[in-house]
This record gives C-alpha cells, sequence and structure tokens, in this order.
C-alpha cells in the first residue's frame, strides 16, 4: 500500500503545484503583455495577413447547383482552382492587349468578349459568349 500512498501523494503534489503553476504564470504573463505586446500582436498580424485568394467557394457552388449530391476532393478542388485562375490570366491579359491595340485606357466587357473568342476554342467559345452576355443583360438591368 506504500506505492499506492506514494503515487497518490505524489499525483496532488504535481497538481497543487500544476495548480499554482498557472497562477504564478498569470502575474508575468500580464506583465508580459504589458511589456511586450508588439512581439504578440506581430505575430497574430503576421499570420492574419497571410490571406490567400481562391475559386474554391465559387466552384463548390456551381458544383451543388449542377450535382447536388457530388463532393470534390482537395487535390482536384485544386487543380480547379489552378485551372480557372489560369483561365482568368489569359483572358485578362488578351483584353488589356486588345484595348492598348485600340489606344483606350479601359477594359471593357468588348474586350473580354474578344478575348474570349481570341482564346477559347469554337463551340466552348459560343457558350461562354452567350453566358457572358446573359450575364451584363442581367447585371444592367438590376442596376436601373
Amino acid at each position: 500500500m506504500a506505492p499506492k500512498s506514494a503515487q497518490a501523494s505524489k499525483a496532488p503534489a504535481s497538481s497543487g503545484t500544476a495548480s499554482k503553476a498557472p497562477a504564478a504564470s498569470k502575474a508575468p504573463a500580464k506583465a508580459a503583455k504589458t511589456a511586450a505586446p508588439k512581439a504578440e500582436g506581430a505575430d497574430k498580424k503576421k499570420k492574419k495577413s497571410k490571406r490567400t485568394e481562391s475559386y474554391s467557394s465559387y466552384i463548390y457552388k456551381v458544383l451543388k447547383q449542377v450535382h447536388p449530391d457530388t463532393g470534390i476532393s482537395n487535390k482536384a478542388m485544386s487543380i480547379l482552382n489552378s485551372f480557372v485562375a489560369d483561365i482568368f490570366e489569359r483572358i485578362a491579359t488578351e483584353a488589356s492587349k486588345l484595348a492598348v491595340y485600340n489606344n483606350r485606357s479601359t477594359i471593357s466587357s468588348r474586350e473580354i468578349q474578344t478575348a474570349v473568342r481570341l482564346i477559347l476554342p469554337g463551340e466552348l467559345s459560343k457558350h461562354a459568349i452567350s453566358e457572358g452576355t446573359k450575364s451584363v443583360t442581367k447585371f444592367s438591368s438590376a442596376g436601373k
């Protein structure tokens, strides 16, 4: 029974010191917070400032509209996100070139439409233009 009582006496002692340790650490923690709030705040700000933009939420919403009971893996979402970003960059670059060629400082829906015609092949281009025209019409009528 001596070993059990020794273990029992050790457990409260360690829990007693554990309860004292937070109490003792609370006072220095308050002093540490007042002494160096910039160091802790800087770490938190670094974590907050590291935001990565992604099309994942939009891809997921479209997936659920098309196939409500289908999921998508993280790797597939990453691939689709890269694909959308790449297509966006290609269209934006081509629309920018078209604006420069025509001595314009603004990219309008006309430049986007022409860029889509140049970049996307055949039937895909026609569908994209019809969807884009529908979206611009809906946006214009909602603004009035």
